[in-house]
């Protein structure tokens, strides 16, 4: 079998190189270059990872996917924001780009598997026959972000970091003497500078409608009591407290926005409490006869699951909460998980 690996230039794609290539597998790298060309950073990381790979004896490839992720991950990142969504562009690239087309590619180039640095695990399960699970590393687990993408295309892939702590993995790279080309831990989100996306979707006015963009209004409560003012709903998500910039007697969330009226609404935490939620996209990875009675839901990374009962009606999952939870975010992943940590199902919340 030969496993093509994606490498980033980080430790934790060149990790996943170096466990397979130590296995015996046979083995190439793949490169995928995603983000418009920046000089120095890409020359550093094509450099380095062809010095690594030269080291260890691999072959690499490079695979210029510039302009299909524009078109399949940050155009639609900034028009989500833009219409009033909280939309998760990791777990859109890995279905779409990584498992997508870059898996295409390296299939074309020979490969039967392709192999990257995710923290996660997938293979054969007693009782769903395959899933996708969480990995080792309670605090890197990254199963939420693989959640959307298919079954299918996630059969074809290989997670050698699954029972590694991240600490682990870079420990042994720098004690066998092998740095990563970009040192540095990766930022959330790989097209957004420093991960601040106001600025980012304020540097595509170029590129966008005017009337996409709109100013300030009015931040009010449900009740429609005016309590101080906004800088532009696109600047918000739901569920958000800080930068607010609102002094009320108790810390005010934002609860909703009303794009027709350009009005923000805010409230106790309290309100933003909720029973059920529904999510489409629905991408199911075991079979819904199968799902215990109980599962866990979880939708935002930084979150523990919570437990709830499910139920697909339709295209749609209703998410019945077994407690009352903040609201979820529409255009964020939920992701169903079993007691043991097999996934069972990603959706995008409405």
């Amino acid at each position: 079998m030969t496993i093509a690996v994606a490498v980033s230039g980080g430790g934790d794609s060149l990790a996943a190189l170096l466990a397979l290539r130590d296995a015996g597998h046979k083995v190439f790298a793949l490169h995928g270059l995603f983000l418009p060309h920046t000089p120095n950073a890409d020359d550093a990381a094509s450099q380095g990872l062809a010095e690594a790979c030269a080291r260890l004896g691999i072959p690499l490839h490079l695979v210029d996917l510039r302009a299909e992720f524009e078109a399949l991950v940050a155009a639609p990142f900034a028009a989500e924001y833009l219409s009033g969504r909280t939309p998760n562009p990791c777990a859109r690239c890995n279905a779409r780009v990584k498992f997508g087309l870059l898996l295409d590619r390296a299939l074309d180039l020979g490969a039967d598997r392709l192999a990257t640095g995710h923290f996660a695990a997938s293979g054969a399960h007693p009782d769903y026959g395959w899933a996708l699970s969480r990995g080792a590393d309670p605090v890197k687990d990254q199963s939420y972000f693989l959640s959307l993408t298919p079954r299918e295309r996630l059969m074809r892939a290989l997670f050698p970091l699954a029972l590694r702590l991240k600490a682990e993995a870079r420990a042994e790279l720098d004690g066998r003497g092998y740095p990563p080309p970009l040192p540095e831990e990766s930022q959330e989100i790989c097209f957004v500078p420093g991960d601040d996306y106001r600025a980012f979707l304020a540097g595509r006015c170029d590129t966008l409608p005017e009337a996409q963009l709109p100013g300030g209004g009015q931040a009010v409560l449900p009740d429609g009591t005016v309590v101080g003012t906004h800088q532009g709903l696109w600047r918000s998500t739901i569920g958000q407290r800080r930068g607010l910039g609102i002094a009320w007697r108790e810390p005010l969330y934002v609860l909703d926005k009303d794009l027709a009226r350009n009005v923000l609404v805010v409230a106790p935490r309290a309100e933003l409490m909720v029973e059920s939620f529904t999510a489409g996209e629905v991408n199911v990875l075991v079979e819904p006869v199968l799902w215990p009675e109980q599962v866990l839901v979880q939708t935002r990374y930084r979150e523990t699951a919570r437990p709830a009962r499910v139920e697909l009606s339709g295209d749609a999952l209703v998410v019945q909460y077994l407690e009352p939870q903040l609201r979820p975010a529409p255009g964020q992943v939920a992701a169903l998980y079993d007691s043991g940590g097999a996934v069972l199902a990603g959706a995008v919340v409405a």
